[in-house]
């Protein structure tokens, strides 16, 4: 069993997408983010109908809409634009992942990259999200994998050389 993983690939938007979805979850509270606008909403439209207190209503429904505003455009609008005005997206990218490192190459980029860059992972359904940098992520779309053996052997690699991985089940 060899202990490198050849991958080449092109993301499609799908991938990004799917990605930084489940980034934003991951990031967000969503649990706590979605039951706040609600009782915002139902709060200010209760004070909205009381004649001494309607600007606190009209005050409390204008903050439940710029907050779920706030959550459609992460979820739903910033993953596409990004993905759409980043050229760096339609370039092929070709990975090496081994003990030793990683190989990076782009029309653009031939690097080699020490494990260490890594501070954590984030592990879903659809990819493996590698963050590195205080905002920056790479993403690994699983079915880049040829072989099950293939995406195991990553899957070790990253469990021994990325020091925190989130598996987050769908």
């Amino acid at each position: 069993m060899s202990s490198a993983v050849n991958i080449s690939f092109r993301y499609s938007e799908r991938d990004f997408v799917r990605a930084m979805r489940s980034h934003y979850a991951s990031r967000l509270r969503l649990w706590l983010d979605i039951p706040v606008i609600a009782v915002t909403a139902v709060g200010g439209v209760y004070l909205w109908q009381a004649p001494d207190s309607r600007w606190y209503g009209i005050a409390l429904v204008g903050l439940s809409a710029i907050l779920t505003v706030i959550l459609v455009a992460a979820f739903g609008v910033i993953p596409r634009v990004v993905f759409r005005r980043e050229p760096k997206f339609r370039d092929e990218y070709s990975l090496t992942f081994s003990p030793e490192g990683i190989h990076f190459r782009t029309t653009h980029i031939d690097s080699r990259l020490q494990w260490s860059l890594y501070s954590k992972a984030l592990v879903d359904a659809h990819s493996f999200i590698l963050y590195h940098g205080s905002r920056d992520v790479s993403v690994v779309p699983r079915r880049v994998f040829q072989t099950a053996e293939q995406q195991k052997i990553f899957e070790q690699l990253l469990t021994q050389n990325v020091p925190q991985i989130i598996r987050k089940h769908a």
